[in-house]
């Protein structure tokens, strides 16, 4: 039998810190957040001995992907989340389901980039598309729970 006390009737009843917070701040937070933990597998990969080069479609050969590159993509590509979710929480019925579906799609369609990269080793397509699950796992969550508190 679990005694409730007034602190756990608090607890269970009071919104988390980013779920007050404007959505886009919550993107801004989960962005840096993912972007942290996303560069942070690639530095295990990279001291794993995965080589860090990939090339573009039409590209002739594999360019070094620097330290701070995965980083750097995190921030890049968030953007668009960040304006989809407040896009979301403005007009949506159900902004965290629709957010969540989405960015799952989108995420799963990102994948294909890492798998048809040209002149680029096994592994590095294999980290590569990794950390876009990686990055994803981090950054769709917060703000699909920020997301869920919206009120209308």
């Amino acid at each position: 039998m679990s005694v409730t006390t007034p602190q756990t009737q608090a607890q269970q009843t009071e919104p988390g810190l980013l779920t007050t917070r404007p959505v886009w701040l919550v993107g801004v937070l989960a962005t840096l957040a993912g972007a942290v933990v996303t560069e942070a597998f690639a530095l295990v990969a990279r001291a794993a001995g995965v080589p860090m080069e990939a090339a573009s479609p039409g590209a002739t050969e594999a360019a070094e992907i620097p330290v701070g590159g995965f980083f750097g993509g995190v921030l890049f590509w968030s953007v668009a989340g960040i304006v989809l979710a407040v896009v979301l929480a403005r007009w949506a019925k159900q902004p965290a389901r629709t957010f969540t579906v989405t960015t799952v799609a989108l995420t799963a369609l990102s994948l294909a980039g890492p798998a048809v990269a040209p002149h680029t080793a096994t592994s590095t397509q294999i980290v590569l598309a990794a950390s876009h699950v990686v990055a994803a796992a981090v950054v769709v969550p917060l703000l699909a729970r920020r997301l869920s508190h919206v009120r209308r």
